[in-house]
């Protein structure tokens, strides 16, 4: 089945892996696929490789020459499915489909790993009402979409994906000698896009209780977003220039964050959090909030710790009793690794949207679209 595939970011967070993951693992399958990306997106960049690459950059929700040009490259490709996997690229498929209405009509297949309500204006409904099929990335996303009046049975979860085997060839990056600190050092670390429902402001709370019992310990937070300065500015506050690192948008974040000796996460809401999957396949102990699908992900008490959202007190003292029990998380990361094993493969990722695809192709929905238009 040839799928074509649109992420319109810019930026590169884990929704933009899970894309590359995904085209690249239709393809080691035997499908064809297609992407289309922002020529100025890290996404396209790391998949300049892929045959049938196209460059559209989107300005927003709604832009009728984007929208046009994907209509220009459905009629030209003819694919079975188009998968769109941002906010954005429902918006620009939808409006492409309605402006090259050939038949067979393609499918529209949306992924949708954020678990934010759905908008309720006029254009928001439009666009949702044309997919066909939402790959949820946890039970969690696919509870609020229902919630939100979508039905259930043009839902279905495919967790998020990790490729083991990449995770295992990293290069591990010598932190601490980078940054001319002691062996001793512990480092928590954190790897997500700073923007307000990940809970930055929370960790780096925790971050001034963690430092005061645990001395040795410092907070590594890798990405980039509109709070960098906000969040620049509260360590400086809270005097944890020293104890805390923001490093911006590291492209070699993987091998960063294989030297962390625990990987933290302070989501206040979060759709599954795939950062955390690199971090179980390191075999990394981690500390969690309860949002959204993070339960699904981290068992409390066997693959890590879990504590409740925009609770800095029990963050931090989740993060301290780690760092103090080093053969425990040992124990944790272990079982988080063997976990990601058994639960979350690219390879399973990749055989449940396969699977998605073709039974969206037995749908009554999809046989009817192979049927000439009526005329008038």
């Amino acid at each position: 089945m040839f799928s074509l595939h649109v992420d319109t970011a810019r930026t590169w967070r884990g929704g933009q892996n899970q894309v590359l993951l995904t085209v690249l693992g239709l393809r080691a399958r035997g499908h064809r696929t297609a992407l289309v990306a922002h020529p100025d997106g890290e996404l396209y960049r790391r998949a300049s490789d892929i045959p049938d690459l196209i460059p559209i950059a989107v300005s927003g929700e709604v832009d009728f020459p984007a929208a046009w040009k994907l209509s220009r490259v459905l009629r030209a490709m003819r694919p079975a499915v188009v998968h769109a996997h941002d906010a954005h690229a429902v918006a620009m498929v939808a409006l492409a489909r309605s402006m090259a209405p050939h038949r067979p009509r393609p499918q529209l297949v949306v992924s949708r790993r954020v678990d934010f309500h759905v908008r309720r204006n006029a254009f928001s409904r439009w666009k949702y009402a044309q997919v066909d099929r939402f790959l949820c990335a946890s039970d969690a996303v696919r509870s609020m979409l229902t919630d939100d009046g979508v039905p259930s049975e043009c839902t279905e979860t495919v967790h998020d994906g990790v490729d083991l085997d990449r995770v295992a060839a990293a290069r591990k990056l010598d932190v601490r000698a980078d940054l001319g600190l002691a062996r001793s050092t512990l480092l928590v670390g954190n790897v997500a896009a700073l923007v307000p429902h990940k809970g930055h402001r929370y960790l780096i709370e925790a971050a001034a209780t963690v430092v005061r019992r645990v001395p040795d310990a410092r907070f590594i937070i890798v990405g980039e977003g509109e709070l960098e300065t906000a969040l620049k500015q509260q360590v400086k506050d809270l005097h944890l220039e020293r104890q805390v690192l923001l490093t911006g948008f590291r492209p070699d974040a993987l091998s960063l964050q294989m030297d962390f000796d625990l990987f933290a996460m302070s989501s206040v809401t979060e759709g599954m959090g795939s950062s955390l999957l690199d971090a179980m396949a390191m075999g990394q102990a981690t500390v969690a909030t309860r949002a959204g699908g993070i339960p699904e992900v981290i068992v409390d008490g066997h693959t890590g710790v879990l504590v409740p959202t925009r609770d800095a007190p029990g963050l931090a003292s989740a993060i301290v009793r780690l760092l103090e029990e080093p053969n425990r998380r040992t124990r944790l990361g272990a079982a988080g690794c063997e976990r990601a094993r058994e639960c979350f493969s690219v390879e399973q990722m990749v055989q449940r949207t396969i699977d998605a695809y073709d039974h969206l192709a037995d749908t009554p929905r999809a046989r009817d679209s192979d049927r000439p238009a009526s005329a008038g």
